[in-house]
C-alpha cells in the first residue's frame, strides 16, 4: 500500500506540525525570566528616586504594559523574534542615584526626556553614530560602579534579617548550580514565601486596594540635575547594555533587528508612559536568546511566535504586579535590596572593571554615574590617538562596526 503524501509548507521541516507549541512556551518562559528576575530591581530604584509605595506600583505596572504591547507591535510588524524588556542596569542606576532637585516629578521628567533621546537615535543617525564612540570599556565601568553597592546590599541584609535573607541566598546558590537561568526566579518565590510566612504570624493582612493594578499619573518637572544626573546616563547605560547587546543577541541567530522601528516604539513607549513611573523600555538582550534560539523551536520563520507570545504573558504578569508589589513593600527593611542584588549579581561579574563611578562621588547634586562618563571620557580624549574612521549602530551600517562596541551586555 502506498503511504500518504506528507504535506508541508516552505519553510516548515518535514513533518513537523503547525501546532507547534514551543514558540508559544518559548514566548512564556521569556517573559517570566524577565519579568521575576529583575522586577524588584525597578521596584528599588523606583523608591530611590523618590516615588511612593503606589508610585513606584503604578510605574512597574506601566513599563510592563508598555514591554507587553510594544513586543506584540513589532514581533507581528517585523516577523522577527524580536523581544524588549524594562532597562534592568538603568533601575540599578536609579537605586544608587538618589533623589535628586525636584524630587519624583523631576525623576518622572528625566524619564520623559530618556523616551525622546532613544527615539530621536532611531530617527538621527548621527546620534546613533555618537552613541556608538563611547567607550565600551567606559560605559562597563560605569554600569559596575552603578551596581557594585547594589550587589552588596543581600549580604548586608543577611547580617540583620538572617532568618529572612539566608534562605533566599541559599535557594540562589543551588538554582545557580542545577538551573542558572531559574536562580533569580526561584529565589524570588522563596523570598515571596518567606515575606507571606511572616504577614501570617503576624496577622497582617493585605486589602483589595493594595493587590488590585492602578495607575497613578504625575506630571513631570524638569530641572538640570535630573537631566543630567538620571536622563543622560540612564540613556547612555540603556543604549550600550541593553539595545546594543540585543541586537547582537539576534544577530547571532540570524536575524536582523528592526532597528529603527525598535528605538522608536521604545522611546515612544517610555515617553508615553513615563509620566506613570515608567523608567525605560528596550530591546532584551540575553532573554532575547530564549525566543530567537531553538528552544523556541526548529522552524526559524515561526519563532517570531514566541516573541509575540511574551508581548502577551507580559500584559498578564502586569496585571499581578500591585500584589508583587504589597508583598514586597510588606517585607522587612533591606529585603527589598537584597532580592535585587541577588539578580544584578551576574550583570556585575560582566562589567567589573569598575572605576570612578563606584567613588559615592557627587558634586552639585549630580551623581557619580555623570561624572564618571564625563570624567571617563575627558581622559580617554586626551591620552588616545585620533584614529579616523567612525563606529556606526545596528541596523545603521555593517556587523563589523557593531561588534566593535564591544559590550557583553547585562541582563535581560
Amino acid at each position: 500500500m502506498a503511504k500518504s503524501p506528507t504535506f508541508t509548507t516552505a519553510h516548515q521541516p518535514p513533518g513537523q506540525s503547525r501546532l507547534d507549541s514551543r514558540p508559544i512556551v518559548a514566548g512564556i518562559v521569556t517573559a517570566l525570566v524577565g519579568f521575576t528576575s529583575s522586577f524588584a530591581v525597578v521596584l528599588a530604584g523606583l523608591r530611590a528616586v523618590g516615588a511612593s509605595p503606589e508610585q513606584a506600583a503604578s510605574g512597574l505596572l506601566a513599563v510592563t504594559v508598555a514591554v507587553g504591547l510594544g513586543v506584540l507591535w513589532l514581533a507581528w510588524r517585523s516577523k522577527v523574534p524580536v523581544t524588549l524588556a524594562w532597562s534592568t542596569p538603568g533601575a540599578a542606576l536609579l537605586a544608587t542615584s538618589g533623589a535628586v532637585d525636584g524630587g519624583w516629578p523631576a525623576a518622572v521628567g528625566a524619564f520623559l526626556a530618556t523616551g525622546v533621546l532613544i527615539a530621536m537615535t532611531g530617527l538621527v543617525p548621527a546620534l546613533g553614530r555618537l552613541m556608538a564612540r563611547i567607550p565600551a570599556t567606559l560605559a562597563q565601568a560605569m554600569l559596575a560602579g552603578v551596581l557594585l553597592q547594589l550587589c552588596l546590599a543581600p549580604f548586608k541584609a543577611l547580617g540583620t534579617v538572617p532568618l529572612f535573607i539566608a534562605p533566599v541566598i541559599l535557594c540562589w546558590l543551588l538554582m545557580m548550580k542545577l538551573a542558572p537561568r531559574w536562580s533569580v526566579p526561584a529565589a524570588l518565590l522563596v523570598a515571596l514565601a518567606v515575606i507571606g510566612i511572616s504577614l501570617a504570624a503576624g496577622g497582617t493582612t493585605l486589602g483589595d486596594g493594595e493587590i488590585l493594578p492602578g495607575l497613578a499619573w504625575t506630571a513631570p518637572a524638569f530641572s538640570l540635575q535630573a537631566m543630567a544626573g538620571i536622563a543622560l546616563p540612564l540613556f547612555v547605560v540603556t543604549m550600550a547594555s541593553q539595545n546594543v547587546p540585543g541586537v547582537a543577541v539576534l544577530r547571532s541567530f540570524g536575524y536582523d533587528t528592526p532597528w529603527r522601528p525598535a528605538m522608536l516604539v521604545t522611546g515612544a513607549g517610555t515617553a508615553a508612559a513615563a509620566g506613570f513611573g515608567a523608567h525605560a523600555v528596550n530591546l532584551a538582550a540575553l532573554s532575547a536568546a530564549l525566543a530567537a534560539g531553538e528552544e523556541a523551536g526548529p522552524d526559524r520563520h515561526r519563532r517570531w511566535v514566541a516573541g509575540f507570545t511574551s508581548g502577551f504573558a507580559y500584559l498578564v504578569l502586569a496585571a499581578f504586579s500591585a500584589a508583587l508589589v504589597a508583598l514586597v513593600t510588606a517585607a522587612p527593611a533591606g529585603m527589598l535590596e537584597a532580592v535585587a542584588g541577588l539578580a544584578l549579581l551576574g550583570t556585575l561579574a560582566g562589567a567589573v572593571s569598575a572605576a570612578l563611578a563606584a567613588s559615592g562621588l557627587a558634586f552639585a547634586g549630580i551623581g557619580s554615574a555623570f561624572w564618571a562618563l564625563a570624567a571617563g571620557l575627558a581622559v580617554r580624549l586626551v591620552l588616545k590617538p585620533h584614529s579616523p574612521g567612525a563606529a556606526g549602530l545596528p541596523g545603521c551600517t555593517s556587523a563589523r562596526r557593531v561588534r566593535g562596541f564591544g559590550l557583553r551586555g547585562p541582563v535581560r
